[in-house]
């Protein structure tokens, strides 16, 4: 009986810690996944937050330069959940990955505070050359599902990564970037309140189409 005990108090200490630890990281699944009902269970059923904590934990032992150990819990997180991300990389706080399958987060990339990510995005190099090599995301930024951000390219702050993007060159701050390659509209140097709204996303290629198709069938008109 004073072994359940025990085992009851440790676990119910373990679970308040991680809860602690990562409490930015709660918040913010809370905040932007209307499903995330209570901290439990975000705490057991959320990849996102579980691939984070064994992040980590590789990210630690890589730094006391512990050997092989650290890849293979980024491999192990891999398979328990979908979502692999390099023990080196580095990740502020706040973070959070919404379902997650298929994300990848390279060696040398660097994520702000508050950043959003979605499953399929691939935070990648574009060829063999050694050191930074990954991109850097800034804070508050949104990076919708099937984007790939390749290369050692900075996304600014407050910025917005459209589904499916594929970015090769630096994103202004307070931007939204849609399309392939992806092309940004500056939202006039202000702030953009993120709402996770992926439906009404400005696209100037589509609305530059739009104005093109109008003027044809105008000319059309004329005849």
């Amino acid at each position: 009986m004073g072994t359940v005990i025990i085992f009851i108090f440790t676990f119910v200490v373990f679970i308040f810690g991680i809860a602690l630890i990562f409490k930015d990281e709660i918040t913010s699944t809370k905040n932007r996944d209307p499903s995330a009902t209570n901290i439990l269970e975000i705490l057991f059923t959320y990849a996102g937050l579980h691939a984070l904590i064994l992040h980590r934990i590789a990210r630690f032992l890589l730094r006391i330069n512990i050997p092989f150990i650290p890849r293979w819990i980024s491999q192990f997180n891999r398979w328990l959940t979908g979502i692999e991300i390099h023990p080196a990389a580095f990740i502020g706080e706040g973070l959070f990955i919404d379902h997650g399958m298929g994300v990848v987060i390279g060696e040398t990339t660097i994520i702000g505070d508050n950043v959003t990510l979605y499953q399929g995005v691939t935070l990648g190099g574009t060829g063999k050359e050694r050191g930074k090599r990954h991109p850097n995301i800034g804070n508050n930024v949104v990076i919708g599902a099937g984007a790939k951000i390749l290369g050692n390219i900075c996304v600014g702050d407050n910025s917005y990564v459209g589904a499916n993007a594929v970015v090769l060159k630096d994103v202004a701050p307070n931007s939204t970037v849609v399309g392939v390659p992806g092309r940004i509209t500056k939202q006039d140097g202000k702030k953009i309140e993120i709402e996770l709204d992926h439906i009404h996303v400005f696209d100037p290629v589509m609305q530059r189409i739009e104005e093109l198709e109008k003027k044809i069938e105008e000319l059309k008109n004329r005849d």
